[in-house]
């Protein structure tokens, strides 16, 4: 829905479906229940994730577009932005690390992600010129014996797009972006490495490739995953202000929460109670500060735990997308605060026009906070509207 502060919607990956009409079934059944629960009496935004096949189904068959624009209108929705991070198996199969395949170094990401361009630019509504692509860090960095030239290859990749993405404005008016978002372990992990790849490799790559620096600037954005920022251990508004002094935009801001493990007292227990979340489906790396003030990182959480010794720690972070609305799990933690200084920020400094929900681990949560699905997003996105009326 449109706020005060910008579009404001939840990402529907996590909504089952490879193929359009399983997604768009699962959208159906879901999303009005929703929109009545948080926004009745105006339109509701969705941030929509188009897997690889349902991006195909959708280009190959115009009448499931027209269909899904129909719907749309029917039940007062509209379309702002894309997830085009995950390429497909996103539900029922074991994802870990393939969340990034294909990556950024190869010609089916390019393809995938000019099919999201074209369809965002025919969902967008008639009233709105911009829309946001959000996407991988390029790659998984443990792939790669020779990091520095898996990021080159896939700024080069990246950089294709980016002639077609002036193009289209051009033809259409739509202003598209692609929003890289820093991961844990990926080839751009976090705040800093973004950072010193758009200034250092991204603009002088393109300035090398004869791409014009603005057009680079106008649509290779950052993702700003306030989970993936809480992990790192980043503070979120100090990272902001670099960005904006950095002239690099923040396509949308992510708001997700991650799992906080104070491990200065009654360490035992709290590692018993985090053992729970140790699941086969995601990813959920760590990383931990030292009683001696240095980090480690590890790339799961099971590992982690197999390597945990008492006395060691200060804290864990761990990336595991837990619920907004909660700051305490039991003995466990979230990075909540690290969500309320980033809208605080946002409130006063209007970095984006774009903020989308991405909580997608209901599934795999303790069964003391699974809900029914459409109880579950209602009560993340209310959070946030309540959130974003209060005073920064």
């Amino acid at each position: 829905m449109k706020t005060a502060h910008g579009h404001l919607s939840y990402c529907s990956n996590i909504h089952p479906g490879e193929i359009w009409e399983e997604h768009f079934a699962n959208l159906q059944a879901t999303v009005p229940k929703v929109k009545l629960e948080v926004c009745p009496d105006q339109a509701m935004g969705l941030g929509l994730r188009i897997a690889n096949q349902a991006s195909i189904d959708l280009i190959d068959d115009p009448n499931k577009l027209t269909e899904l624009k129909a719907w749309l209108a029917q039940e007062d929705l509209y379309i702002f932005t894309l997830n085009g991070f995950p390429y497909g198996g996103f539900h029922n199969t074991i994802v870990k690390d393939q969340v990034h395949a294909p990556d950024w170094t190869t010609q089916d990401r390019v393809n995938y992600t000019r099919r999201l361009i074209d369809l965002l630019v025919q969902l967008l509504p008639s009233d709105q010129h911009e829309g946001g692509i959000s996407t991988s860090p390029l790659s998984y960095k443990y792939w790669w014996d020779q990091r520095g030239a898996a990021i080159g290859q896939a700024t080069m990749e990246l950089l294709k797009l980016v002639p077609y993405l002036a193009q289209t404005e051009q033809k259409t008016g739509k202003w598209i972006h692609i929003d890289i978002e820093p991961e844990p372990d990926g080839l751009l992990e976090n705040h800093r490495e973004f950072v010193d790849w758009y200034t250092d490799t991204l603009i002088p790559f393109a300035i090398t490739a004869g791409i014009p620096e603005d057009w680079v600037r106008r649509h290779i954005h950052i993702c700003f995953d306030v989970c993936h920022y809480g992990v790192s251990f980043d503070k979120p508004s100090k990272c902001l202000m670099e960005l904006q002094e950095k002239n690099i935009s923040i396509g949308k801001i992510q708001i997700s929460s991650a799992l906080r493990v104070d491990l200065r007292n009654n360490a035992s227990a709290r590692i018993e109670a985090l053992k729970q979340y140790e699941e086969p489906t995601y990813l959920h790396q760590v990383k931990a500060l030292k009683k001696d003030g240095s980090y480690v990182q590890f790339k799961d959480l099971g590992e982690a735990l197999a390597q945990y010794t008492e006395g060691v720690y200060d804290e864990w972070r761990v990336h595991f997308h837990v619920p907004l609305f909660l700051d305490s799990y039991g003995l466990l933690n979230s990075t909540q605060a690290e969500i309320a200084e980033t809208l605080a920020y946002h409130q006063q400094y209007q970095v984006t026009n774009m903020m989308e929900i991405e909580t997608y681990t209901w599934g795999v949560l303790p069964s003391e906070y699974q809900e029914s699905i459409e109880t579950s997003i209602a009560r993340e996105v209310k959070y946030i509207q309540d959130l974003l009326c209060k005073k920064p």
